[in-house]
């Protein structure tokens, strides 16, 4: 099995010091990206650690496609415990920032401690410096950008940087690349924020040559050629089938289907589009540029669960306002999803969905957590839905992707067992229900009889695409015989890595208190509780949702991180 190469770079940010470490056992056994990142939390993060505390760590990480030429590689893994699930979570942002990472030599970097001052890290295959930025303080992700170019002579697809709401300890909060391209979901800008670390750089040229089956070529090629509906749309083109079918959460989740869809869905954002746009080495070019000139707005999507969070969520039906509210996102560098969906949560609270320039100015004010109310909302919904008298709409406390798991019950069980919440990536199990695969892969969307096996084979095969690292767009040109090929393994043992990945993940949170209760859902699903029966049972776990040993308060391998 083929896996990621170089040591582990380990940033002590109160001493402002590096280190170097040999992880070979790690990659042999986890591949790269998640699966390492996960493994070295496991074993280096208290597992009371604070998540905005100096004794979490940060992990960076990419896996061995980074070292091809394949489409859909790049892209790269953030690992550590969220401050707004309180869980160990990972997250992954597509861009450039993948191969710049690997030129710098390192497997893995890692974050611990916390600096005195706003400072910026630079990675390189020579070294590691720091340098105070205190000039940078509260500038949003274009003007960090700018500055790394004028300064450094980096273009941003070397950076990771966070804007305001990073500074400020959003618990939504992102780490952004290449500008645009966001770690998202997990709050992991607000981790970088606590550890007071506004940008980091990577540069190098000493990647290392990993062998890569040739099969990456055919897959290339079919993603140059092919004529996919995703080129022209991106994941918009679903919006409508997702309408159709109930699955798109409308005014804050209290409706499944949106009368003002068409002014958002996939026609309405490909009449905005003005160019191509894509992730590195990838000839699929899935992304959406996008401008409307008489607003003055240009940005980069919105992507589907943008549409829907900015979108029908909030009772918006013009495409140029979701581009606003996507742009601002990006600039103070917070989840759209999150974002979106807890501004929807506020309008709810006031009756005044549809007012989308409330929305933005809302969304300023949390990113400096301006006021009570920007305070409040910077929270997030789980923390803020019982003061604003609305229900909480999250899982683990992350709000809601698109995908409504009242219509597509699997993909519902999936937002309920997912170790990272309320997330649509975590499984991908929608594709199945509405169907987005082929006739012998599609499942009836309604209820659950013998999903459960199921949803656990699909969060292993995300967590394989997430250590390998490969896009999760691949699924109609990688396939599981392909996958082994490209990483020289037979794919059941590429599935037990992935289950590996995700039981750590789960053993980690059950150390922290997480059990069976947290696999809730705010709505009901007929036969809920047989089906998480199956599932633990399929995985091999208590029926408490607990992993037998690892998971359990005096059993596993205690976590061997050092006081900062």
């Amino acid at each position: 099995m083929i896996h990621a190469t170089g040591p582990l770079l380990s940033v002590d940010l109160s001493a402002r010091e590096a280190t170097e470490e040999p992880i070979d056992d790690v990659l042999g056994e986890f591949v790269g990206g998640r699966g390492v990142g996960t493994k070295l939390a496991f074993d280096r993060v208290p597992f009371d650690a604070e998540p905005l505390g100096p004794e979490n760590r940060l992990y960076l990480t990419t896996g061995p496609l980074q070292h091809s030429r394949m489409s859909f590689t790049g892209r790269m893994n953030m690992t550590g415990v969220s401050p707004l699930t309180d869980g160990l979570a990972s997250s992954n942002a597509g861009g450039f920032l993948s191969r710049n990472f690997t030129g710098t030599g390192y497997a893995a970097v890692e974050l611990h401690g916390a600096a005195d001052e706003p400072l910026a890290v630079h990675v390189r295959d020579d070294g590691v410096t720091f340098e105070a930025v205190p000039d940078l303080v509260d500038a949003e992700v274009p003007e960090v950008t700018d500055w790394a170019e004028r300064e450094h002579d980096l273009e941003a697809e070397h950076l990771a940087c966070i804007g305001p709401a990073g500074e400020h300890l959003v618990r939504y909060a992102c780490v952004m690349t290449s500008e645009t391209r966001a770690f998202g979901r997990t709050g992991m800008g607000a981790v970088l924020g606590s550890k007071n670390v506004k940008v980091l750089t990577f540069d190098g040229d000493s990647e290392a040559a990993v062998d890569i089956d040739p099969v990456q070529s055919e897959v290339h090629r079919e993603a140059a050629t092919s004529d996919h509906i995703m080129k022209r749309q991106g994941t918009t083109s679903v919006t409508e089938l997702a309408n159709e079918v109930e699955a798109l959460p409308t005014d804050y989740f209290s409706k499944q289907s949106f009368d003002g869809v068409e002014g958002i869905a996939g026609d309405a954002v490909e009449s905005k589009k003005y160019k191509r746009g894509t992730c590195s080495q990838c000839a699929f070019a899935c992304k959406l540029p996008t401008r409307d000139e008489e607003a003055g707005v240009e940005t980069e999507g919105p992507e589907f669960e943008t549409v829907m969070a900015w979108g029908s969520n909030q009772s918006v039906d013009d495409v140029v306002e979701v581009m606003k509210g996507n742009d601002l996102c990006d600039r103070l560098g917070v989840d759209t999803i999150s974002a979106g969906d807890t501004m929807a949560a506020y309008l709810a609270s006031e009756d005044d969905l549809g007012n989308a320039e409330r929305a933005r100015e809302l969304l300023r004010t949390v990113a400096y957590r301006e006021g009570d109310v920007g305070d409040l909302l910077a929270e997030g919904v789980h923390r803020a839905a019982a003061e604003l008298g609305v229900d909480d709409w999250t899982v683990k406390g992350l709000e809601f992707a698109a995908h409504d798991g009242r219509a597509l019950n699997g993909q519902g069980l999936s937002y309920a067992t997912s170790n990272r919440g309320a997330d649509h990536m975590y499984a991908g199990f929608y594709a199945k229900e509405y169907p987005l695969v082929s006739k012998e892969e599609a499942l009836d969307k309604r209820g659950l009889e013998g999903k459960a096996p199921l949803v656990a084979a699909a969060e292993n095969h995300a967590a394989v695409l997430d250590s390998a690292v490969a896009c999760k767009f691949s699924r109609d040109f990688v396939s599981d015989e392909r996958l082994g090929a490209l990483l020289d393994a037979d794919y059941d043992d590429l599935g037990a890595v992935g289950a590996r990945v995700v039981e750590l993940e789960r053993a980690f949170n059950n150390r922290r208190g997480f059990d069976r209760a947290d696999d809730t859902l705010p709505y009901d699903l007929p036969e809920f509780e047989d089906a998480l029966d199956e599932y633990y049972a399929a995985r091999g776990w208590r029926e408490d949702g607990v992993v037998p040993g690892l998971g359990e308060a005096n059993g596993g391998t205690d976590a061997a991180a050092a006081d900062d």
